[in-house]
């Protein structure tokens, strides 16, 4: 009789913000997260980049990881993702490339297309003094060779007014981090393909297409130094309790967050599971929520885990990628987060 194997697991953390916190007290509930994922098992933890949202401390990737990398001996740290278009590319190749220097082998480099805000912020981010050129989108699949290129030994050749040069993300480099390609839609799953990159379609976002982005992705694979076959990460929001009823409970305050999200409504740090439970949604806001948590894993531990075998099998992904989005009761210390502490115990195996 043929076994069925429980996928690789990793983390994503968005660091999310309650209202109970602050800033400093997110970053200490992360910090705690992922030691905690370091003891137990799980491979990555990645931080995303999120801007001018009350309900994420995650706006810079690189500060982030280096803080993860040193609170932690084993696990890999890196992005998910740095929003390339809002950076410039040899920024992103000398924080990684230093990141990679002092924790050699740990450290992942997670790209992405969007802005992860809103268009006054994006344009904040880009177009200020000496901001990036609205062509960064465009040149997009360039940005992408030349980070991974400046961070080699060889660097790149650039030539500027007639002037050549070579670039180099760090004067001596030993490694280089793992660079991924993320995103949400068929195009960039061809790309990555292309490109001959490990790819992580956002199956978390809810955009439905995960089957056949994926079928993109391995269909156009083309070898290159850095990758001989495909490989892939499903990343899904997950909340796990000793029963449903409880993990459902845990993961109100983070629906509310993302139908707030969907809807348009004003801005709000993550509500405690008590406050949630009080907020009555029209009928259509109700819907939403009720669909969300349908994509979601929530249950009980042999639940959870039977629906992300299930994913994995379906997906045929080498690993699956779990967002904790289980909130916190009133009174919990601020500076954690038991609530997702107890989602990646009752996952690990």
């Amino acid at each position: 009789m043929s076994t069925v194997c429980f996928p690789v697991l990793s983390v994503l953390d968005l660091v999310p913000v309650r209202d109970d916190q602050s800033t400093s007290d997110a970053i200490n509930a992360t910090l705690s997260l992922a030691k905690l994922a370091d003891r137990i098992g799980y491979r990555r933890y990645w931080v995303a980049e999120h801007h001018n949202m009350l309900a994420s401390a995650g706006t810079n990737p690189p500060v982030l990881v280096a803080m993860l990398a040193d609170a932690t001996e084993r696990i890999r740290v890196g992005s998910g993702a740095v929003l390339l278009p809002n950076h410039t590319p040899f920024v992103v190749a000398e924080q990684f490339a230093l990141l990679e220097a002092a924790h050699p082998c740990r450290i992942d480099l997670g790209i992405g297309r969007s802005s992860g805000t809103d268009p006054i912020t994006s344009d904040a981010l880009r177009h200020g003094v000496g901001g990036i050129e609205s062509h960064g989108v465009m040149s997009y699949p360039q940005h992408i060779d030349s980070v991974i290129a400046m961070m080699k030994t060889s660097g790149i050749e650039m030539t500027v007014a007639g002037r050549r040069q070579t670039l180099r993300a760090t004067a001596k480099a030993t490694t280089v981090p793992q660079v991924w390609l993320l995103g949400a839609s068929s195009q960039s799953a061809r790309l990555a393909g292309q490109k001959g990159m490990p790819y992580v379609f956002g199956h978390h976002l809810g955009v439905g297409s995960t089957a056949e982005a994926l079928h993109s992705y391995r269909s156009s694979f083309e070898p290159s130094p850095q990758l001989a076959e495909p490989q892939t990460i499903l990343p899904i929001h997950a909340s796990v309790a000793d029963t449903y009823d409880e993990a459902y409970r845990a993961a109100l305050p983070w629906l509310l967050v993302m139908l707030g999200l969907r809807t348009g409504q004003p801005q709000a740090a993550v509500k405690s599971i008590e406050q949630a439970e009080k907020i009555r949604l029209p009928p259509a806001h109700k819907q939403i929520v009720d669909a969300m948590a349908n994509q979601w894993v929530i249950g009980g531990p042999d639940d959870a885990r039977a629906q992300i075998e299930g994913l994995a099998a379906t997906y045929a992904v080498d690993e699956v990628m779990i967002h904790p989005v289980s909130g916190t009761y009133e009174g919990a210390d601020p500076r954690s987060s038991p609530g997702r502490e107890q989602t990646l115990r009752l996952l690990a195996v």
